[in-house]
């Protein structure tokens, strides 16, 4: 069992990478989970959980799902449950569940514990480490939500065994993502795909431990960690968070992200090339068609890292390992690299 910490004072917990082991609670346990995970792995995880009394709340599947009203369902449920201030809630499933389960628990009550056991390559490599919390509406992806660590996470990547090939690559572009900003080492291994995928979720969880205990509400270093991500998030929104996974619109994202970087010379085309190539050895998709370039321009002001009318974007800066912070991109600049997946 491999321990990776996050040290954020009062909110530090720990991400143990092993086989699930025995876990311990005093007060009621209330699980979030999705029907095609419950029907796979439920009774192993009830298996391990000792508590007075233990529910299973079971929201439907889908990133298209991941909403207020789903959220409403899951607090319902828990004060059907007469859950209370010692209670906690389980998140179990991949980063959707991770989410919503996470967002539930730090309005619950206003705040009640929270654990985390991802099932999914893409939660266990990010989205069940450095509490974001929420959901998407309309006007995009993650717009409402909260900070909010979990107490532990348990990653048991025998979960990962029943999950098929799309789902393994969208897991693996956020891989590749935490490699491209902070660890050419690292790229390079995922390139070659010589390492298992313990090795690849504990290098992942350790870089972000490292970002998330310096930038914990994503003030600065945080943000990097959404390169690819303000461009995904659009192409997510435009599919009615259906069309990609998350981690396909990710890849996409960082192509876009790397050619913006390309047009402002902070990238080579043989660097952008490599990471492409990494993408498509995992099966990712690296193109997409932009049926209104304006449009897509002006879906940016919704993201978060947005302000003042001034979109930052993340990129690679000057090579694979670094990365910059540009928020002072004309809309020309932007707009030329968009007309280029018109």
């Amino acid at each position: 069992m491999k321990e990776i910490k996050l040290d954020l004072g009062n909110s530090s917990y720990s991400v143990f990478i092993g086989p699930l082991g025995e876990l311990n609670f005093a007060g009621k346990v209330a699980v979030v989970t999705n029907p095609k995970v419950a029907g796979l792995h439920f009774k192993t995880l009830l298996s391990k959980i000792k508590a007075p009394e233990v529910y299973a709340i079971s929201v439907p599947d889908g990133e298209e799902y991941k909403n207020l009203s789903s959220v409403e369902n899951i607090l319902e449920q828990c004060f059907t449950s007469k859950l209370d201030r010692k209670s906690t809630i389980i998140s179990f499933g991949g980063g959707v569940i991770s989410d919503m389960a996470g967002f539930a628990a730090s309005i619950y009550e206003r705040g009640i514990g929270y654990v985390g056991v991802p099932t999914t390559l893409l939660a266990a490599v990010d989205a069940s480490v450095g509490g974001k919390t929420g959901v998407n509406n309309k006007f995009g992806k993650n717009l409402i939500g909260s900070f909010y660590q979990p107490s532990a996470v348990y990653i048991d990547t025998s979960f990962l065994t029943t999950l098929d090939s799309r789902e393994i690559a969208a897991g693996m572009a956020e891989a590749i993502k935490m490699a491209v900003m902070f660890d050419e080492g690292f790229f390079n291994k995922l390139a070659k795909k010589s390492l298992s995928y313990d090795e690849i979720i504990a290098k992942c969880v350790s870089l972000k431990a490292d970002v998330v205990s310096q930038d914990e509400k994503e003030a600065g270093l945080r943000a990097v960690l959404n390169y690819g991500h303000t461009f995904a998030h659009v192409i997510e929104c435009e599919g009615g968070y259906s069309t990609h996974l998350h981690g396909e619109a990710v890849a996409i994202g960082m192509v876009m992200a790397n050619t913006l970087a390309c047009e402002l010379g902070l990238l080579s085309a043989d660097e952008a090339q490599k990471i492409k190539n990494a993408l498509e050895a995992y099966n990712l998709p690296t193109s997409y068609k932009i049926k209104d370039t304006n449009a897509f321009y002006e879906a940016f002001f919704h993201d978060k890292k947005s302000m003042g009318g001034n979109i930052k974007f993340i990129l690679t800066n000057g090579k694979i390992g670094s990365h910059i912070i540009k928020g002072d991109i004309s809309k020309d600049v932007v707009i030329k690299v968009l007309s280029k997946f018109y």
